[in-house]
Order: C-alpha cells, then sequence, then structure tokens
C-alpha cells in the first residue's frame, strides 16, 4: 500500500485540538492498516519520527432514515504521539 492509502485524512475536532498541546494528532486509516504502517506513512509524508502509535477501530453507527433502518460502515483512526519539539505543520494554524 502507498502512504498516501494508509493515510486517509486527519480528524479534526475540539478533542483532537486539545491534543495537539501533547504533541499527539489523530488520522483516519485504512482498515488494513496496522501500526507498523501508520508508522512509515507518518515517516513518508510528514518526515517524523513517531514515538507512540494507537490504533482503535471504530463501529459503524446505526441510523435510520424515515421507515428504514442503515449502517455507516466502520472504520480505524490512529493517534500519533510524537516526540517533544517535533510538530506536524498540517495541523499548526496560520
Amino acid at each position: 500500500m502507498d502512504a498516501n492509502d494508509i493515510i486517509i485524512r486527519p480528524v479534526i475536532s475540539e478533542k483532537t485540538t486539545e491534543m495537539m498541546g501533547e504533541n499527539k494528532y489523530v488520522f483516519r486509516v485504512s482498515l488494513k492498516a496496522n501500526k507498523l504502517m501508520v508508522r512509515r506513512a507518518i515517516n513518508e509524508i510528514f518526515g517524523v519520527k513517531p514515538e507512540k502509535i494507537n490504533i482503535i477501530r471504530v463501529r459503524g453507527k446505526e441510523k435510520r432514515l424515515r421507515y428504514r433502518t442503515g449502517k455507516k460502515s466502520a472504520w480505524k483512526k490512529a493517534i500519533v504521539t510524537l516526540r517533544s519539539g517535533q510538530k506536524i505543520e498540517i495541523f499548526e494554524s496560520q
């Protein structure tokens, strides 16, 4: 898999912006990705070496539209912890 296929997009919310103060960044990753693949992809895309990676599988929720019920698909998110002094520039405000 290519690095851009592993890292889908960053997850930006109020909780994740607070985590950035602790050098933790959250990404939505491929369902087939593991910790080693995410580590290599972060190093290749952003040029930083992660200290720690936690991967969480988020279950899909059931949604209802009028009389029918459906289900959102499951996805994975990776919490990447960087060493102190390192940061990912894409998240920093202008």
